[in-house]
């Protein structure tokens, strides 16, 4: 499809299953200074000090670390119903639920590659108290001052078997537009990287190098306000015991400078500062990257390591030990 569908507003949030709730929930709200929005069974759900909704990412107790779902916020409550009925006739479509703490009535889906998805409207913008209101008017609440003090969720890294079934699925059927790709020497899509307004991107998916694998989640990630902070984040991290997997460094694709951890849980985070790049020309084409290319490293020179290509939530011998 030539024309771009600009339905999406932005990536909403994401639910984490993780084996150790308690620790999770440290690790978030003390490490990364995220706040506890509220609390529903063995769900806590938290945000960064300006995402503006009631939260960005849910952590739900479960056997072993996986991805519980994740959500796109659309623009209006008639493109939900538009957008419902477009994925219904993939044969993709799950239905409609009533919505989850701070949000409306949402549809559920599952990409090609099996990741739960959910779009949505209607939102419960965040009210800040007395407490934790910022002296700033245009800022969702006040600088926390704790831990990492991450901004906002910018995006999710996804894997996937079949990268161009996810990229056809994405553009053709949900929307938004392909920023940067990794072609193989053979022409096969082995990363792709969505744009769904001014960013450089909201969503990447790469190949899952797993064989027979499919629904796997690779890493969650939030902004910070500078690249000083991605190096006192490595600080913070280690002066924890939290496992840094690599940088700090910087990306070669879309030039995010970057902090890898992994939290009690098990799943992989990342730190990251975008470096204020942002996609502006209406006519954009994206840049195609060859493996050769990549395997120069990333943008200094740093390899990356062997963790990133084989690592992902859940690992195999998670779902074996919990059938």
């Amino acid at each position: 499809m030539d024309t771009i569908q600009w339905d999406i507003a932005h990536m909403a949030h994401v639910e984490l299953l993780t084996p150790k709730l308690e620790e999770s929930v440290r690790f978030f709200s003390e490490i990364m200074g995220m706040s506890i929005s509220d609390e529903k069974g063995d769900s806590v759900y938290l945000r960064a000090y300006d995402d503006y909704e009631h939260h960005t990412l849910k952590l739900t107790a479960h056997t072993h670390a996986d991805l519980g779902h994740y959500a796109w916020r659309l623009r209006s409550s008639e493109i939900l119903e538009c957008k419902a009925k477009a994925i219904e006739a993939t044969g993709h479509g799950l239905g409609w639920t009533e919505g989850d703490l701070g949000q409306g009535r949402s549809f559920q889906f599952r990409m090609p590659s099996g990741q739960l998805t959910e779009i949505y409207f209607e939102s419960e913008k965040y009210q800040s108290s007395k407490e934790d209101a910022s002296a700033l008017k245009n800022t969702a609440s006040k600088f926390p001052g704790r831990g990492m003090n991450v901004r906002r969720l910018d995006h999710l890294n996804l894997l996937a078997p079949d990268v161009a079934a996810f990229q056809d699925f994405q553009l053709n059927t949900l929307g938004g537009r392909l920023t940067e790709t990794i072609i193989s020497d053979e022409d096969r899509v082995l990363g792709a990287w969505f744009s769904v307004n001014s960013k450089s991107y909201d969503l990447a998916v790469t190949e899952d190098h797993l064989q027979g694998a499919k629904g796997r989640f690779h890493h969650v990630t939030f902004a910070v306000n500078s690249r000083e902070e991605v190096l006192i984040a490595a600080d913070i991290a280690l002066e924890n015991g939290i496992t840094i997997e690599t940088g700090p460094h910087k990306h070669a694709i879309q030039q995010t400078f970057f902090l890898y951890l992994f939290e009690p849980g098990g799943h992989r985070v990342e730190i990251a500062n975008s470096t204020a790049r942002l996609v502006l020309d209406p006519d954009y084409k994206p840049i195609v990257w060859s493996l050769d290319e990549r395997k120069k490293g990333q943008a200094w020179g740093l390899q990356t390591v062997k963790s990133f290509h084989t690592r992902g939530s859940p690992m195999p011998e998670d779902s074996e030990n919990n059938v």
